[in-house]
C-alpha cells in the first residue's frame, strides 16, 4: 500500500514537472471557428503538440483584429491573410508570414441564380455587398475591365454584420466569399448559387488566404520554438487531408455549435485545398506572393511599401522528405 501511494505520488511529481516544462504558445484566430483552423484543432486534439514540448492555448479572434495584439507580442501566432500581412508592415507592425494554410485563394463572389450574374462583366448594374476595403474595389475593376464591363455601373453596400443569405434575398445581389464554407453552406441548405472563382479570371488575384502570421520578435527568440509548434501543426493539416471525415468530427468536438453536414462538407472540400500543387502544406511560392504585392501596389491598395524584412518565410516548416 506504501509502495502504491509512493508510486503515485511520484507520478503526479514527474508528470507536474513535464507541465511545467512545457513552453506556452498562444494561437489566435482570425474569425469563428471553422474548417480553416482544423489542422490546429487536430494536432491540439491528439496530443502533438504536447509531443513537442508546447502547450498551446488558442484564443478566439478580437474584435478589432489578431495583428495589432501579435505585434504588440501577447500573441505568439495568428491567422491572418497576405493583405493583411502587407499593410501592417506598411504600418510599422512587425509581422511575418510563416505557412499558408490554404494552399491557393478559395474566395470569389457568389450570388444567388436569380441574379442573372455569370461574368463579371455582369457585375454592371448590380449592387455589391462588402465590408469597406479598398482591395473590393480594386479587384472588381480589375476583373470587370478584363472583362470589357464598367466598374462605375456597380453599386457598392457595405453589408456590416449581415450575412450573405440575408444580404442576397434582398439587398444587393453579389457578395465575396469563401467557396469551402458559404459556398458549401448553400449546398448543404439546398440554394442555388453561381460563383465567380477570382483566380480562374485573373490568377494574379491568387494571393494567400488564411496564412499563419507570427510575432517577428518572437521568431528571432524563439526558432526552435516556432520550429516546433509548424512541424506538429503539419501533422494537424496533413491528418485533415488524409482523414477529412474524422478531422471534421474533431474540430466539431472543439465547436460544437457548428453544423455537422457544412463541417463535413467543407472539410472535404478543403482536403484537397490545402496543400494543393505545393511539395508541402504551408509553402509559400514568391513569385505568387509578389505578383499579388505588386498588383496591391500597382491599384493603390497598398499605398505604401513594405519596410525590408521578412513578410514571409518557408524557413520553420519541416523540411520537405
Amino acid at each position: 500500500m506504501k509502495l502504491a501511494k509512493l508510486l503515485l505520488a511520484a507520478a503526479a511529481a514527474f508528470s507536474a514537472i513535464g507541465a511545467s516544462a512545457l513552453d506556452k504558445t498562444t494561437v489566435v484566430l482570425d474569425w469563428t471557428v471553422n474548417t480553416n483552423h482544423t489542422g490546429l484543432y487536430v494536432a491540439q486534439a491528439k496530443g502533438w503538440f504536447k509531443d513537442v514540448g508546447l502547450e498551446v492555448d488558442i484564443q478566439p479572434a478580437p474584435d478589432s483584429g489578431a495583428a495589432g495584439l501579435l505585434a504588440s507580442g501577447r500573441a505568439d501566432f495568428a491567422y491572418s491573410y497576405q493583405e493583411e500581412i502587407l499593410q501592417s508592415r506598411a504600418g510599422g507592425l512587425a509581422l511575418t508570414a510563416v505557412a499558408a494554410v490554404i494552399q491557393n485563394n478559395t474566395s470569389g463572389f457568389a450570388m444567388r441564380k436569380a441574379a442573372n450574374i455569370h461574368r463579371p462583366r455582369d457585375f454592371e448594374g448590380k449592387r455589391y455587398g462588402g465590408w469597406g476595403s479598398p482591395l473590393e474595389e480594386a479587384t472588381l475593376k480589375t476583373l470587370m475591365k478584363a472583362d470589357g464591363g464598367d466598374p462605375s455601373k456597380v453599386q457598392i453596400l457595405n453589408l456590416g454584420e449581415q450575412d450573405f443569405f440575408a444580404a442576397t434575398e434582398k439587398n444587393v445581389d453579389f457578395a465575396w466569399v469563401f467557396e469551402g464554407w458559404t459556398v458549401k453552406e448553400a449546398e448543404v441548405r439546398g440554394i442555388a448559387l453561381d460563383y465567380i472563382d477570382l483566380r480562374k479570371f485573373n490568377p494574379v488575384l491568387n494571393e494567400f488566404t488564411p496564412v499563419l502570421a507570427a510575432n517577428e520578435a518572437f521568431l528571432q527568440k524563439n526558432p526552435a520554438q516556432a520550429k516546433a509548434f509548424l512541424a506538429a501543426l503539419t501533422k494537424g493539416y496533413q491528418f485533415a487531408i488524409a482523414h477529412p471525415d474524422e478531422a471534421a468530427t474533431i474540430l466539431l468536438q472543439a465547436a460544437p455549435e457548428l453544423n455537422p453536414a457544412l463541417v463535413r462538407a467543407s472539410q472535404k472540400f478543403l482536403a484537397d485545398q490545402y496543400q494543393a500543387q505545393a511539395k508541402r502544406w504551408g509553402e509559400f511560392d514568391a513569385g505568387r506572393w509578389n505578383g499579388f504585392q505588386k498588383w496591391m501596389t500597382d491599384n493603390g491598395v497598398l499605398k505604401v511599401l513594405p519596410p525590408k524584412g521578412v513578410l514571409f518565410t518557408n524557413d520553420f516548416l519541416p523540411a520537405i522528405r
